[in-house]
């Protein structure tokens, strides 16, 4: 129950951090400036975040979601929090490396995070765009 709870936090404040891309808001009538750009990181920073909570709680759960050169990805709980960072890192900004790939339900997870990280750049210009139309 625990882990269903803990999953439907993360999933909502992935969505909420998205929904901040379509939202009507302008900071401070600029399409380019350092407050866009840090709005800009907060939503990559809570998308990586978000995912990779959601890739460490099923390994919590023992559903093994990642491998990590050739095994399964590492027992205690620290090592297992930074290869589900660095892997949703990976997915996020790039293809990755290679080094840890999903496995099972990982593989769908990390195809929706893939997805959405090719997403935010073009969401992210559209909304400037639009912005300065109006």
């Amino acid at each position: 129950m625990m882990f269903y709870a803990m999953l439907a936090i993360v999933i909502f404040c992935i969505g909420m951090s998205l929904r901040t891309l379509f939202l009507p808001y302008k900071i401070k009538g600029k399409r380019v400036s350092f407050e866009n750009f840090l709005f800009l990181i907060l939503i990559y920073a809570t998308i990586m975040i978000g995912f990779g909570l959601v890739f460490m709680l099923f390994e919590l759960q023992g559903e093994p979601v990642l491998i990590e050169a050739g095994t399964r990805a590492a027992v205690d709980f620290w090592s297992r929090l930074e290869t589900s960072l660095y892997f949703s890192a990976m997915t996020l900004f790039s293809v990755g490396y290679g080094d840890v790939f999903p496995i099972g339900i990982g593989r769908m997870i990390a195809v929706i995070e893939a997805l959405i990280g090719y997403t935010i750049p073009a969401a992210f210009v559209a909304r400037a765009v639009f912005d300065s139309e109006k």
